[in-house]
């Protein structure tokens, strides 16, 4: 009974762990950024369909990182570092907002296909495509549910644009929510969010590690 206990939690784990990587496969290859939707499409291809065996958000998370350092390398650094410089000067022109940077270009796992993600804080909803219409920015509108804590959720508006080559995924907020960020779909902590400070020290962190890479081994 013991034994048959144990194989059967060895089965789950194993199929868990493949999951979890086809998962990051697909999210690596596929372009595809929602980790439930990355999570359903790979149980579809494995065959797997029980629920004990679904991987949790965190352990994709994982499995995408140990991918892109194995497979993707520096086309992945360059995306991302190329993302976050975008993001900061992003960042500069949207100033009156308070801008934060949060999703795959902060965490480090943002690749070709990413947006740059960016939370704008207003209390007036109609500022931010004002501005970005005073620009001449066309943007797309759109919306979005958040989770602002265990209790309460919310629907907010984004805005969608395309510059540099890049999109740039733009959500507004009200004001209040600087001091304490929506949960994330990851784990229902709040979001990891970075001021412009912030982003540019991870830019600086990038570029000394970038260059510690390039140069020649000493005998």
């Amino acid at each position: 009974m013991h034994r048959a206990r144990q194989h059967a939690e060895t089965r789950t784990r194993e199929r868990r762990h493949r999951l979890a990587h086809e998962a990051a496969r697909l999210m690596a290859e596929g372009g595809i950024r929602d980790y439930h939707q990355a999570k359903l499409k790979a149980a579809d291809r494995l065959g797997i369909h029980d629920d004990a065996s679904l991987p949790r958000n965190r352990e994709i998370e994982a499995a995408l990182r140990e991918y892109q350092r194995l497979f993707q390398g520096q086309d992945q650094g360059e995306a991302l570092h190329e993302r976050r410089l975008a993001a900061a000067r992003a960042m500069e022109f949207f100033a009156p907002f308070q801008p934060r940077l949060v999703g795959p270009v902060l965490d480090g796992t943002a690749d070709s296909h990413s947006p740059v993600a960016l939370h704008l804080h207003a209390d007036d909803a109609d500022a931010v495509p004002r501005f970005l219409d005073e620009h001449g920015i066309p943007a797309e509108a759109r919306g979005r549910r958040l989770r602002l804590d265990r209790t309460r959720h919310g629907d907010f508006p984004v805005w969608v644009f395309a510059a540099e080559g890049l999109t740039f995924d733009l959500v507004v907020l009200p004001v209040q929510t600087l001091r304490q960020a929506p949960l994330s779909g990851l784990d229902e902590r709040p979001m990891a969010r970075a001021s412009l400070g912030r982003l540019r020290q991870l830019i600086a962190e990038d570029e000394i590690a970038d260059y510690e890479r390039s140069r020649p081994a000493t005998a």
